[in-house]
């Protein structure tokens, strides 16, 4: 069976993706009842979703680095 797990499994809070793979906790938890099919077509949308999640934390990390700074 096809996975796209490359061991590097950590929930993303803000997008609820695996850092590793792309897919959700529940794709996780239920990919092994999954029609070959229904694999293939998760499969096919991981890299936009990693590659959202990289742009997404990018922004993130930009915005706390270069945002006004507050008085204490």
């Amino acid at each position: 069976m096809q996975t796209p797990c490359i061991h590097v499994c950590s929930i993303e809070p803000a997008t609820g993706f695996c850092a590793g793979c792309g897919r959700t906790l529940q794709e996780i938890g239920n990919w092994v009842s999954y029609s070959d099919i229904e694999r293939r077509r998760i499969m096919a949308l991981l890299p936009a979703r990693l590659a959202g999640a990289a742009a997404l934390s990018n922004d993130m990390k930009a915005g706390h680095a270069s945002g006004p700074e507050r008085p204490l």
